[in-house]
């Protein structure tokens, strides 16, 4: 699943390809039938924004399109008549304007409502604090991953409730780089610990908003991470050998060095 660096990259591209022009055209595939194209015709494009691993795009009239593209979407921008990448049967929704047409493809949820709906849908009014944000609540966070001192950590960083964005590759990397047992229990981790991971993790987060392959790891030898994807390769520190482990309810893979973060 996309994670919140990658929503950032998207929300930025869609926003500069659609500018402020108005929408010119607009298709949406049956399935989305709550999303009728002449709501959606006329209106220009007000902003673009991720939230976590959401994409909303606000257009003038009271008007977002909520956007979660899961494992299997994904959201294009191409210039008018250009061939598309991908089948037209796949096309979630197109938006057409004077210079570009943006197309999501395969996206699992796709909705419009209004601003006022968008604040207090369960799906997005639940979600915490985005590490992505400019103006990111640290202490907010904080206080949300103490209302589930019973998680372990490698499950609290997934869980969008406590602070969204963060997916597999930043949990192992980032518990890695700051030697934690992903099994350990939240309320068995202090304040200041919790602090500094997040803030550890936001950080590497921003680094991969350029564009480039998302990497934490710039060593000569190529591999672009420290543990995620290495399991059965030497540890970088301790040369311990990398492991994997399923964790939490929905099995998530938690790659891990077993001397340098003391896992069970």
């Amino acid at each position: 699943m996309p994670e919140g660096d990658t929503l950032h990259r998207i929300a930025h591209v869609l926003g500069s390809a659609l500018g402020t022009a108005p929408i010119t055209a607009a298709e949406v595939h049956p399935r989305w039938s709550q999303v009728q194209t002449h709501d959606l015709v006329g209106r220009s494009v007000r902003k673009v924004e991720s939230h976590g691993k959401n994409l909303l795009v606000h257009l003038e009239g009271d008007t977002v399109l909520w956007s979660h593209l899961r494992m299997t979407g994904s959201w294009h921008v191409y210039r008018p008549g250009e061939p598309w990448l991908r089948p037209v049967r796949q096309r979630s929704i197109a938006l057409a304007t004077d210079r570009a047409v943006a197309v999501g493809f395969n996206l699992p949820v796709l909705e419009r409502m209004s601003t006022a709906r968008a604040l207090r849908h369960p799906a997005l009014a639940s979600l915490g604090p985005d590490l992505l944000s400019t103006d990111f609540d640290a202490s907010t966070a904080l206080t949300r991953f103490r209302t589930a001192p019973l998680a372990a950590l490698g499950e609290a960083l997934l869980d969008q409730r406590l602070a969204c964005g963060i997916g597999n590759v930043y949990k192992s990397e980032a518990l890695h780089l700051a030697r934690l047992d992903p099994w350990q229990r939240v309320e068995s981790t202090g304040d200041e610990t919790l602090l500094a991971l997040l803030e550890r993790t936001r950080m590497l987060m921003r680094r991969n908003l350029d564009g480039h392959p998302r990497r934490t790891h710039h060593g000569a030898d190529g591999d672009r991470y420290f543990v995620y994807g290495r399991e059965g390769r030497p540890c970088r520190t301790c040369e311990v050998t990398i492991a994997m482990k399923r964790q939490g309810p929905e099995a998530r893979s938690t790659y891990y060095c077993p001397r340098c973060q003391c896992s069970a």
